[in-house]
């Protein structure tokens, strides 16, 4: 054994990539996430950890691609990166769980001051947006998914229990005190789980009317009446959360994630959540607002994938003066392959200037820098950022999770800027 002085301050380089995201943090307003504490100076409380050693870690931790809040304490304490940032201060994971998706709106207001820090330095531009979705797994099984009928029972004998416990808790004389205190433990989970349960009860009649809309497109045929039959199920743990068709062709409970980049700098500078698989639910016009908003820009240009294509999307960014760039569905028929891009009478103005646009070098060249952006942020978040698989439930708090990814990603990229 051996005594060893050791200064917080030396445990990392001069040079390592924590001292940059604690710099761009320090410069960041985190008002927002520093006004709901109560506890302050001149006021009795126990004192708060700052929200600045709380952004910090969740950045760090994103950039390293950790996405969980047990992980991410475990390391405080045991890795020299995680520690220097904490400098003594002890950080549990369920403080850590909480902060992360507690202060929804506070991180979007700081998603929204780093884009628009980058655009008001000319290193982003918005005047051209490229977007795309990718589903994420969540933690809800395939089990968990449950028909209304079943759910109403699991409320019927949930709710039985809660009042079972309810009783037996207004009685203390007739049982321990550690007793007591492990039936109040246990009637908190069943109150969460009958609660979670009325939030599936909830989404059925939304899924009712999205399940007639696809089934009147579809028409009065076999698969509209398939379509009609289907009974509809959600899930018990996570009830907001969908069953989608993921890349690797197989089916699992998810999120799309929606994000929109610079295909210049590659910054992100737009996210949504929704918990709708398909793209062409009118995705597109709400991504180009909340661009818009927080960067105080036109879009003019918006490329999409083929499966954002419709007609009405279409309609509405051409009253908007922006210009789509998404490809055409291939023909059904044979003889009719190839010439998708062909105008036709019946084309409004709208789908002729789309067309011409899309039959074009010059929009052709454009439409090139879908893939080679959107694809490659959305591999760097899958692969480096942790977006892998969302573990909270519910899509605000999904939401927040893909908001530290994607300010994550432009603070990995963007650091030296965002000090200035």
């Amino acid at each position: 054994m051996e005594w060893v002085p050791q200064c917080t301050d030396d445990l990392v380089a001069a040079t390592h990539g924590v001292r940059r995201v604690a710099a761009v943090v320090a410069k960041l307003d985190l008002w927002a996430f520093r006004e709901p504490i109560k506890a302050r100076e001149g006021v009795a409380g126990r004192d708060a950890t700052d929200p600045e050693l709380l952004v910090s870690l969740w950045l760090y931790g994103c950039i390293r691609g950790i996405g969980s809040a047990r992980e991410l304490a475990r390391r405080g304490e045991e890795r020299a990166p995680f520690r220097w940032l904490c400098g003594g201060v002890g950080v549990n994971h369920q403080r850590l769980s909480d902060f992360r998706t507690d202060h929804g709106e506070a991180l979007d207001q700081l998603f929204t001051q780093v884009s628009t820090s980058l655009v008001d330095q000319e290193l982003v531009a918005v005047s051209r947006v490229s977007q795309d979705g990718v589903r994420v797994r969540v933690s809800a099984g395939a089990g968990s998914f449950r028909r209304a009928g079943r759910l109403r029972r699991l409320l019927a004998a949930s709710q039985q229990h809660v009042e079972e416990l309810r009783r037996e808790v207004e009685e203390p004389e007739t049982m321990s005190a550690a007793a007591a205190k492990k039936k109040k433990g246990e009637r908190r989970v069943v109150q969460e789980k009958r609660r979670r349960l009325e939030q599936a009860l909830a989404q059925l009649p939304e899924l009712k009317q999205r399940q007639q809309e696809r089934a009147s497109r579809a028409g009065q045929g076999k698969y509209g009446q398939q379509m009609r039959e289907k009974e509809l199920r959600v899930s018990t743990s996570d009830p907001e959360a969908r069953v989608m068709k993921m890349p690797n062709g197989g089916y699992n409970a998810a999120y799309n994630v929606q994000v929109a980049s610079d295909p210049q700098s590659r910054a992100i500078v737009g996210v949504e959540v929704s918990n709708q698989g398909d793209d062409s639910s009118g995705r597109s016009e709400p991504m180009r607002e909340q661009v818009e908003r927080r960067s105080a820009r036109k879009v003019e240009q918006q490329l999409l994938d083929g499966g954002y294509l419709r007609n009405r999307d279409i309609a509405r960014a051409h009253e908007q003066k922006v210009e789509l760039f998404v490809p055409p569905k291939g023909a059904r028929t044979t003889k009719n392959r190839g010439r998708e891009l062909e105008p036709q009478r019946r084309d409004s103005t709208a789908i002729r200037a789309w067309k011409q646009r899309m039959a074009s070098e010059e929009g052709q060249k454009i439409y090139r820098q879908r893939a080679a952006t959107s694809e490659t942020i959305n591999a760097d978040l899958r692969s480096y950022r942790g977006l892998t698989q969302i573990t909270v439930r519910g899509l605000h708090k999904a939401r927040c999770v893909a908001l530290w990814c994607a300010l994550a990603y432009n603070l990995m990229h963007f650091a030296s800027a965002l000090q200035k």
